[in-house]
């Protein structure tokens, strides 16, 4: 109880990670959600961090600098990776870190996020999801928390539902989200549920402790 007692009050939830579609253009309709809910995020203080690259990754980062806010690009240089679309020049955030591969970067990414918004997207996206999905398994508990915008992440995880060995507790790591109010009012809700953990092992089993080498 002491412990809770002095974690009473701090706000845990610092830094939103975006994840979607790099080959989007700024009419796009997931651009725009991803623009907008960066921007509402933005004006709330939370920093948006994202892959330095196009498509929902500069919409996170304008609809952040429309709010007023603060962002981070997690990037490398795609030597050899013709498939990746590499550094974004009109991605202009305050801050970068540079890693030195893909996998890096991914796990670089889901470091710094305090909780993960995913956003319509390809295999690059669905594979951020799913190690996003299995560390909230893995450290659940002391997990980061995932949303996933739009309506159609309802029947994604219904067909793994019916045809994947998949149970409650990996499915209660997320909530889907299909408006800016409803992902404020979700990373309210996980804030109010992270400072109710017991925190007297952080840094020690949480996971936080995946990207210790």
């Amino acid at each position: 109880m002491e412990e809770l007692k002095k974690y009473s009050g701090k706000k845990f939830i610092k830094n939103i990670a975006f994840f979607g579609d790099a080959n989007i253009s700024e009419t796009d309709e997931t651009y725009i959600q991803a623009f907008e809910v960066a921007e509402a995020l933005a004006k709330k203080g939370f920093v948006i961090v994202d892959g330095g690259g196009p498509g929902v990754m500069e919409a996170a980062t304008s609809g952040a600098r429309k709010g007023g806010g603060k962002t981070v690009a997690i990037t490398f240089d795609p030597v050899g990776a013709v498939g990746y679309e590499g550094r974004y020049l009109k991605n202009i955030t305050d801050t970068e870190v540079v890693t030195t591969n893909y996998i890096d970067r991914m796990f670089k990414l889901l470091e710094y996020g305090d909780v993960f918004i995913i956003f319509k997207g390809g295999s690059g996206t669905v594979s951020e999801f799913g190690t996003a999905w299995v560390l909230a398994k893995l450290y659940y508990g002391h997990h980061k928390p995932i949303i996933l915008y739009g309506h159609f992440w309802a029947e994604i995880l219904d067909v793994f539902r019916k045809n994947m060995n998949i149970d409650s507790t990996e499915m209660s790591v997320f909530e889907i989200c299909s408006t800016r109010d409803e992902v404020v009012n979700a990373i309210d809700r996980f804030e109010k549920r992270i400072s109710q953990r017991d925190h007297s092992g952080d840094n020690e089993g949480t996971m936080d402790g995946a990207f210790k080498v």
